[in-house]
């Protein structure tokens, strides 16, 4: 088979990694891909929002499977333009994929099909919206922009100025453009997080095994919020009676609900979860596979990836049975000095082989150039290094031994990913 990854980041590494290993792949194509990237599939200079030459692309070269892996591509209906090309494509149509795409349908499909999550309103008015925040007068509270944000969306206000602030920026300032012309305003949940991704064809969801992300920019938890800095599988808090409950209240439910609205989904399906003190609720969805969450989900992963794409895209994953490796993976992101805020790009790297990779862990290239036998930096976070072993200690210590072989001017990382409070 030949395939076509769209992307370009670490996730999309991951998966192409995994599509490798399928003795059905023959020829891996990434568009526009990246430096690390390049070193296991042939890049296509080709933008993820390009729908046209996609397909055209997609046509020219008999590409048999179409791997839509960001985000905002899924919201634009690059798999339905795939789809009326008669080109198979793994992901959700538009339709479903606006369960990211827009949070105030995700948060008024949850309250319609009774589906847990923090309790909410939604502005398209400013001073309404400040008004409201001024009455309920608690804090922290959650500001989040109804549209993609590319992860930064969402400010979590640790007073009510903080609030009114964010408000302002968001709908005002139009910090994340039109993003920001409707938000949710929500209570503000505690407990432990936990990231499930699912695989779905509509009609049966399959979870994946469960991941735990890092989201701020330093140890302990502080600093900027960012994409996220590392992630750890399994999630240590996410036990077998969580997510027997999670299943029922809100895996199942969510597909029946989409089904319902007449929005059937069908890809990868992420469930961002809190462990609140009354039971799991849902924060976020995603139409994709999570990035880094990806990083740590896919080595665990034993069933071939292409036989899952195709099981989902015929209607066919309840005749499947999918398998995973029973211990741990850690993943530990390597940024840009700077990141989330301002960094430098073109930084050479050292200490990769020329495959782009390090003995004793797998190397996810998410933001690097390969240039005339050398790797630089290209993006805020440059690279996921991840490692599996039979327990979580052993996997964090051999991915942070490869951290150290690793190095680039202003390299940053966090030193606690998989510590547990």
């Amino acid at each position: 088979m030949k395939i076509l990854m769209i992307g370009s980041g670490g996730r999309e590494h991951a998966l192409i990694k995994k599509l490798l290993e399928s003795p059905k792949c023959t020829k891996l194509y990434c568009a526009p891909g990246n430096g690390g990237i390049s070193r296991d599939a042939e890049l296509v200079d080709i933008g993820v929002m390009d729908k046209e030459n996609m397909v055209k692309f997609a046509k020219d070269n008999a590409i048999d499977l179409v791997f839509v892996a960001p985000d905002d591509p899924l919201a634009d209906g690059m798999v339905d333009a795939m789809q009326e090309a008669g080109i198979r494509a793994f992901g959700p149509n538009a339709n479903a994929a606006i369960i990211e795409a827009s949070k105030v349908f995700s948060k008024n499909l949850m309250k319609k099909y009774g589906i847990p999550t923090a309790k909410y309103e939604v502005f398209s008015d400013a001073q309404k919206a400040i008004d409201y925040i001024k009455s309920e007068n608690t804090a922290p509270v959650v500001v989040k922009a109804d549209g993609l944000a590319l992860g930064k969306g969402v400010i979590i206000a640790q007073t009510v100025d903080e609030a009114i602030d964010a408000v302002k920026e968001i709908m005002e300032d139009k910090k994340f453009g039109d993003s920001g012309n409707n938000i949710v305003i929500e209570e503000f949940l505690t407990g432990p997080e936990v990231s499930v991704l699912a695989f779905t064809d509509g009609k049966c969801v399959k979870p994946m095994v469960s991941s735990k992300d890092h989201k701020r920019a330093f140890d302990n938890d502080e600093g900027l919020n960012t994409g996220g800095m590392g992630t750890i599988s399994p999630n240590p808090y996410y036990t077998d009676e969580i997510a027997k409950e999670c299943m029922d209240t809100i895996f199942i439910p969510t597909i029946e609900a989409m089904n319902k609205e007449g929005r059937p989904f069908k890809g990868c399906l992420y469930f961002g979860l809190m462990l609140t003190p009354n039971g799991p609720k849902v924060i976020e969805y995603n139409a994709r596979f999570g990035d880094p969450e990806a990083q740590v989900v896919l080595p665990r992963l034993k069933t071939d990836l292409v036989d899952i794409c195709e099981a989902v895209i015929d209607e066919k994953l309840s005749d499947l049975d999918i398998e995973w490796d029973n211990g741990a993976a850690a993943c530990v992101v390597m940024a840009s000095g700077g990141y989330p805020v301002s960094y430098k790009k073109g930084i050479e790297m050292f200490g990769l082989d020329d495959k782009g990779g390090v003995d004793g862990a797998i190397v996810y290239h998410a933001g690097t150039k390969y240039e005339n036998g050398k790797f630089y930096t290209n993006g805020g976070r440059v690279l996921g290094v991840t490692a599996t072993a039979d327990t979580l200690d052993e996997a964090l210590k051999k991915a942070y031994a490869a951290v150290e072989k690793i190095s680039f001017e202003g390299a940053h990382y966090r030193h606690d990913i998989g510590k547990t409070k």
